[in-house]
């Protein structure tokens, strides 16, 4: 097989195990959740986004992964994303800072992978997936989840929340 189809196949793959996974375990418990102890769960996992900064690490990833037209845009959306996750998670009590935070983030990471995707796809990323060395589990293993996480987060902030959490909001407001 090519290194094409490998990385295709591996990155296919790494969604279909991602959300096998959330459908039985992770799906259900963050449903369950409120939605804002569900939100604060998907910003801790994207709070780690600081690590696709080692795409731009010299000796990490090899000399001919394609800078200009990939990794410093994915390294540098990635390391904003962690951030936003971040100032979410911080400002957890001040609920319309959380909520700006939290759709901020989602967003940016979103439109990071989204572009991150068209980038490699530019610049030949899968015939040259040995360049990612060690780096190569960022977009098989740790970008699935991210995504679905997105997805989710935004999913949860559109459903209709649950009586009894509509109820408890507005006691709190007037409180």
């Amino acid at each position: 097989m090519s290194p094409n189809t490998i990385f295709n196949l591996h990155l296919i793959l790494g969604y279909v195990a991602w959300l096998l996974c959330f459908g039985v375990y992770i799906l259900p418990r963050l449903k369950s959740m409120d939605l804002v102890a569900a939100q604060r769960a998907i910003a801790t996992l994207h709070s780690f986004r600081f690590f696709g900064l080692v795409l731009i690490l010299p000796g990490v990833v090899g000399p001919n992964l394609p800078a200009a037209g990939f990794a410093t845009f994915a390294a540098y959306w990635d390391l904003a994303t962690g951030v936003l996750a971040m100032l979410a998670l911080l400002t957890v009590r001040i609920r319309p800072l959380f909520w700006l935070f939290v759709v901020t983030f989602n967003l940016v990471g979103t439109v990071d992978i989204i572009l991150d995707y068209y980038h490699a796809t530019q610049a030949g990323l899968p015939a040259l997936a040995g360049e990612l060395r060690v780096a190569y589990a960022i977009p098989i293993l740790y970008v699935p989840v991210l995504m679905i996480t997105h997805i989710l987060a935004f999913y949860l902030l559109v459903r209709p929340q649950p009586k009894v959490a509509l109820a408890l909001a507005s006691d709190a407001a007037a409180s």
